[in-house]
């Protein structure tokens, strides 16, 4: 069993805070795991006792008497025995719960939900409340938002690399290899071959992903679109687009006619559902966002790659999109940034001319602008990655990733060169 270290650490500091802690994420993604067996087994060795730990698994069919909200109620309270003890309820896949009719009162909004059990459970001052859910009916805004800030989110993120790493038998190009092309889905490491792990992920996106969206948002008769948009986003990853631009490809590609509007709201759908995330572009000079267009990144490649059947493995795309993950479940709120500058044509006319920083990386007064480049072997082609960088007026840290392994090193301009895996297994590189 993986021991999700980062996530494990923000459940013991959210300990008895008062709140309810809600673990978000990516379906089969580790959420289950990490709160019924991980901290289960660290409150254990505290000195809690098995009997002050509240179990209930909503999507077991002998517990579905408990999906009513108020058997759920009664059920918990009547395991609350003793005044003198702190009890911690742990609620798996609470989405089971149906909103009832209240029976004390009238009217169509009259209703009992799980959020009502959960705030309840909260008025006890020796309870400590836990709860996961599947993706397609309970999303961190939506509960969130009912919960009314009473409530602490812990997102869990498919394995980083370094979490692969650790588990993975062979050395750090391997693993790498072997992560870009499959991901970091925990279940992937258990199986063997290439074929296992291609049927895996596909039947996630066929099964799970693609049915909760399909479920959660009452899409009836637009199952196909939603497919296509997904192919479209996997083979457009890394580049700048905009529901427009999707729309058009659809009519001219696929001789589809969908509205621009339409497809934003099914992109909005896959990032509730924690399938795709999206990078703004940032103007690092004008110091200010740029709406359209912006980039899109799935949330596990090889998620990513299974929607293409692994017919574009093209590293270099991979790459980027595995660091705006890594960066992103650092803690980091990461944006595409341009950097506009003057230039010179051909015929020695001023022309104005955008450069792209692959990744603008920012927590509180902490920034650093990280460049993703496959190889700098070629000067013309390390002036090319560089020159944006090399552009930008301040001073903070400016990182170059690339594939090739190399010893982190400075330029004399001040530019940071690191290899990818090292970059991914040391976090004090952003420090």
């Amino acid at each position: 069993m993986l021991p999700r270290t980062q996530y494990l650490n923000k459940l013991i500091q959210k300990k008895d805070n008062g709140r309810v802690k809600i673990i978000t994420g990516l379906r089969r993604s580790g959420k289950s795991v990490l709160l019924f067996h991980l901290y289960k087994a660290y409150l254990l060795e505290t000195g809690i006792s098995s009997s002050q730990i509240i179990e209930l698994s909503l999507d077991v069919p002998a517990n579905a008497r408990y999906r009513n909200p108020i058997e759920l109620d009664k059920h918990i309270r009547e395991q609350i025995t003793d005044a003198g003890k702190r009890y911690y309820v742990f609620i798996d896949e609470i989405q089971f719960v149906s909103a009832i009719q209240n029976p004390y009162c009238e009217g169509a909004d009259a209703k009992i939900t799980f959020i009502d059990v959960v705030l309840g459970l909260m008025q006890i001052d020796h309870v400590d409340v836990y709860v996961t859910g599947s993706n397609s009916k309970m999303l961190s805004t939506d509960i969130l938002t009912q919960f009314r800030d009473r409530g602490d989110e812990i997102r869990v993120y498919p394995l980083s690399f370094a979490e692969f790493y650790n588990a993975f038998e062979g050395d750090e190009r391997g693993a790498w290899q072997e992560y870009y092309t499959y991901g970091g889905m925990p279940v992937i490491l258990s199986l063997d071959s290439h074929e296992e792990k291609s049927r895996y992920l596909r039947a996630l996106f066929d099964r799970t992903y693609l049915k909760d969206v399909v479920e959660r948002n009452r899409i009836s008769n637009n199952e196909d679109v939603l497919s296509v948009l997904l192919d479209i986003l996997a083979s457009g990853i890394g580049s700048l687009t905009n529901p427009n631009k999707i729309s058009n490809t659809f009519l001219s590609d696929r001789h589809i006619s969908i509205a621009s509007d339409t497809i934003d709201r099914y992109l909005g759908y896959f990032m509730n559902a924690f399938l795709i995330q999206k990078a703004e572009r940032y103007d690092v000079k004008g110091r200010k966002y740029i709406k359209t267009p912006s980039k899109y990144y799935y949330s596990d490649p090889g998620l990513r790659n299974a929607r293409l059947n692994f017919r574009q493995l093209e590293e270099t795309h991979l790459m980027e999109n595995v660091l705006y993950n890594d960066l992103v479940r650092r803690g980091f709120d990461v944006d595409v940034g341009v950097v506009e500058t003057s230039t010179k044509d051909a015929n020695d006319k001023k022309v104005r001319k955008q450069l792209e920083v692959d990744f603008v990386v920012n927590r509180g007064y902490d920034r650093f602008y990280i460049q993703s480049a496959l190889s700098i072997a070629d000067p013309e082609k390390k002036a090319q990655e560089t020159e944006s960088l090399r552009r930008i007026p301040d001073s903070f840290k400016k990182i170059v990733v690339v594939k090739d392994y190399l010893k982190p090193f400075r330029d004399d301009i001040g530019i940071v060169y690191v290899g990818v895996e090292q970059f991914l297994l040391d976090e004090s590189l952003l420090s």
